[in-house]
């Protein structure tokens, strides 16, 4: 198993420097997406107390000409503030801040598509958009090869892994339970976590959030996971499908609701916005992967628990559909559906603000 090199490095050496007190002084690390849409990237600076609210943190910049966001010749960008998270790597009172990106004009980088979605939800706001977002994953050596899995070969067909327990059964439990115990620090609001079907692949559930809440809390959490992977010495990836052949892709479901499906009578509204959505199915592909659905035609096949990427679907309990309603859903008449269509790398900024924008806000059209 090939592992990264700083992962060997003697980690109780560094615990003693971070016990050090820092003289009333904060460490800011700022965290913005950079130019694939799919990265992250981050850099740190000394404030002069704790800041109480993302008030407290001013902007910054940073050189875009090396994130694949501007030319060197103009290559200033900005740090807009966002939302503020406690900082699970070197604790209190530092912080991790999720910031957008703007060019040197002030107008929104080309992959900060946090600034649309804020304006859809402000529009959507009276009808209180829920969220939930269920992140796969899959675990690599810095090799590319499965953590876990024969470096000759491959292991078991699936069947065992899915929830599983044993050592034969699931690969990287350490990183998913130090993921979850940040993420809790840090106040994501993380939800949940499992092994999935395939071998060294997870899954963690953030929300339910409300608005742009949403894609802060989960980018965020994406964040702490890579982080958390980099002192482990292994990958997570977020390919829609990182093993060609009979294995599972990875995905991020949506789980979406507004007021009016949350309570009785529900499902009727449920059922019309399932409507509005069979209508938009192209538009909603083009959206639910960084490349226009080109990363998720490897993924949306009909086959191992996905629709096809050509066809919209729906039914209660059915996971081979584009949009599932929970049985207990059907069974209680309201509730909340889930898109089963986008893909792991999505943005979860771009997949929430497609759900308003069909069904709260009516838009049509392809």
């Amino acid at each position: 198993m090939s592992v990264a090199v700083s992962s060997k490095l003697n980690k109780t050496v560094r615990d003693q420097y971070l016990k050090l007190p820092q003289d009333g002084k904060a460490q800011v690390t700022y965290v913005w997406i950079d130019g694939t849409g799919e990265s992250l990237r981050c850099k740190t600076r000394t404030l002069k107390c704790e800041p109480k609210t993302i008030q407290d943190i001013p902007e910054w910049n940073f050189d875009g000409s090396s994130t694949y966001q501007s030319e060197g010749s103009n290559s200033d960008m900005f740090l807009i503030p966002a939302r503020m998270f406690r900082d699970p790597f070197t604790l209190d009172p530092n912080k991790l801040v999720l910031c957008e990106v703007l060019k040197y004009n002030r107008k929104p980088a080309e992959t900060n598509l946090r600034y649309t979605c804020r304006e859809t939800m402000d529009k959507a706001k009276l009808s209180h958009p829920w969220f939930g977002l269920e992140q796969e994953y899959s675990l690599l050596g810095i090799n590319g090869h499965p953590y876990g899995w024969p470096e000759n070969g491959f292991p078991g067909p699936q069947g065992p892994y899915y929830c599983g327990v044993g050592a034969d059964k699931v690969f990287g439990r350490d990183i998913v339970e130090a993921h979850y115990k940040a993420c809790l620090y840090a106040g994501v609001k993380i939800s949940g976590t499992n092994a999935e079907v395939m071998p060294s692949q997870w899954e963690f559930q953030v929300g339910p959030c409300e608005g742009i809440e949403m894609g802060d809390h989960l980018w965020l959490a994406r964040y702490i996971l890579h982080r958390i992977c980099e002192d482990f010495g292994v990958v997570a990836t977020l390919d829609p499908k990182p093993i060609t052949g009979n294995w599972n892709g990875a995905g991020c479901h949506a789980n979406f609701s507004t007021e009016v499906m949350r309570k009785e009578g529900g499902l009727k509204h449920i059922e019309e916005a399932i409507e509005k959505l069979s209508k938009r199915h192209e538009y909603h592909i083009h959206v639910y992967d960084p490349k226009g659905g080109q990363d998720n035609s490897r993924r949306l096949t009909g086959k191992h628990e996905t629709s096809s990427i050509h066809d919209f679907s729906a039914g209660v309990a059915n996971r081979g559909a584009s949009i599932r309603i929970p049985r207990q859903v059907g069974q209680d008449g309201f509730g909340y559906f889930e898109d089963r269509r986008p893909a792991a790398n999505c943005d979860p900024y771009a997949v929430t603000e497609a759900l308003v924008r069909t069904c709260v806000l009516n838009e049509t059209g392809n």
